[in-house]
């Protein structure tokens, strides 16, 4: 650490220490440290802590910038323990956690003799995809370190400490003349909710540690392992309070988060970049004791529609979800992807594409259910069709679909007024054609969605024991 002056203002700025976070961190114990010798005297550790431990009994690697030594800048030395760390947990098939508040590569180090050395980016790069990868922003991270959290699963920012930008203010103002501040630049606030870098805040330290312990309990260790299965003693029943929450008005808005809190196992629902694209939810949860990955339309926002930030936040969350084997929920409520001069500048094509190809190629299983409506490529990127792979795909009898709302159909094709109103009942006729022809599975009543979800998943080819 930085000397007794130094983490004494460290804590008086409300900041907790590297070696502090790690044993917060951890299970009581189960601390052990890697590299401890490395470096100089003068910088004790290099500036970064790492090693092994356990979360909830399963092991993990950490690796935390220290802010009290050299303003948490990359050494030598603590280059080489990042990648020393992050290939630890690629090659032992552990989860990586790393706690970002440093300065970026030291200018002195170019004065430092060199040695071949594997750069921890690259090893991030390649591990993708094989272990669950968190970063935990604690203080102001800049440079090569903020660069570990784009290549992150999961990345939390605490609020009024964090900020992640390429050069910090300093740096901006000499190159470019910007007067701007920390959190202008790169706080919790522009990466939560508008380059949807981060993907969630949390109030304090242990607020955020608790989020990364929670996280990984959804996930598997590694790749190819069964998520974890807890046993909740929540297991089938009838969700009345459907009937009350969704109105039959389809252009009547509801919170999803209401009925995502009936569906799923009481108190297990995760919400992932909450602030995000917020016409889309994506959230962690658990149903029947099984870990789920949720992608659902918000129809208090936008009225559903789905934006570049929607189509993005999801199509990044289905593709690590799915690479975990974490099954997909998708419930649909849209009028299709956002429209627009606005939104077809933004690249909405582009996203709406992008996570169109996420959710059809996810190789776990999937259950599709349609609220109240999904028009035009909104009904594709949710998976509606039974033929992408879905495991189940089901619909409430009220469910209204189409390439576009009949109305405005009828019009834009110049269709004469027989073919207007034939166009306006095959669309009130609901999901009831479609299920003729086995697109929809089934119709069914709102109040068995929980259950027929259940019966799905025990169905499922990569089935578990579930409540």
């Amino acid at each position: 650490m930085g000397g007794d002056e130094k983490l004494r203002r460290h804590r008086a700025a409300g900041r907790v220490d590297a070696r502090e976070r790690i044993a917060r961190l951890l299970d009581s114990g189960t601390f052990t440290e890697v590299g401890l010798l490395a470096g100089r005297s003068e910088t004790p550790a290099d500036a970064f802590v790492a090693g092994s431990g356990t979360i909830d009994g399963r092991p993990v690697f950490v690796g935390a910038e220290d802010f009290s030594v050299a303003g948490g800048s990359i050494g030598v030395a603590a280059a080489t323990k990042r990648a020393r760390v992050a290939g630890l947990a690629r090659q032992e098939g552990a989860p990586l956690v790393l706690m970002l508040e440093g300065a970026g590569h030291r200018a002195a180090n170019s004065l430092e003799p060199q040695r071949p050395a594997p750069n921890d980016l690259q090893v991030l790069a390649e591990m993708a995809g094989e272990v669950p990868v968190i970063s935990v922003v604690t203080g102001p991270s800049a440079g090569h370190g903020a660069l570990a959290a784009p290549l992150s699963d999961f990345v939390v920012m605490v609020d009024g400490l964090a900020s992640l930008f390429t050069a910090g203010p300093p740096l901006v103002r000499a190159a470019t003349g910007e007067q701007v501040t920390k959190e202008e630049l790169g706080g919790p606030r522009v990466h939560a909710a508008v380059s949807g870098v981060a993907h969630n805040v949390a109030t304090d330290v242990d607020a955020a540690l608790a989020l990364v312990r929670r996280y990984l309990s959804y996930l598997p260790s590694r790749a190819g392992q069964a998520p974890p299965f807890t046993r909740t003693g929540d297991g089938d029943r009838t969700v009345d309070a459907l009937l009350d929450i969704i109105p039959p008005d389809p252009r009547r808005p509801y919170d999803m988060l209401d009925v995502l809190e009936e569906i799923v196992d009481e108190g297990t629902l995760l919400p992932i970049q909450p602030e995000y694209g917020p016409s889309m939810i994506t959230a962690l949860a658990r149903i029947g004791g099984r870990s789920v990955a949720v992608v659902a339309n918000q129809p208090a926002v936008l009225a559903g529609a789905i934006d570049v930030a929607a189509a993005d936040k999801a199509a990044r969350f289905v593709a690590t979800t799915a690479g975990f084997g974490l099954p997909l929920v998708q419930l649909a409520d849209n009028p299709g992807v956002l429209s627009g001069s606005a939104s077809e500048r933004a690249g909405i094509l582009r996203e709406a594409a992008r996570m169109f190809v996420a959710q059809h190629r996810a190789a776990v299983p999937k259950l599709h259910v349609t609220i109240r409506k999904a028009f035009g490529f909104g009904s594709s990127v949710m998976g509606q069709n039974a033929f992408g792979g879905q495991t189940v795909s089901l619909a409430f009898p009220g469910a209204m679909l189409g390439g576009i709302p009949a109305a405005v159909g009828g019009e834009t094709s110049g269709a004469d007024d027989d073919t207007r109103r034939a166009l306006v009942e095959h669309e009130a006729s609901g999901p009831w054609q479609l299920a003729q022809t086995a697109t929809y599975d089934d119709v069914i009543d709102p109040r068995e969605l929980r259950n027929r979800l259940l019966a799905a998943l025990r169905a499922c080819r990569h089935g578990v024991a579930i409540a």
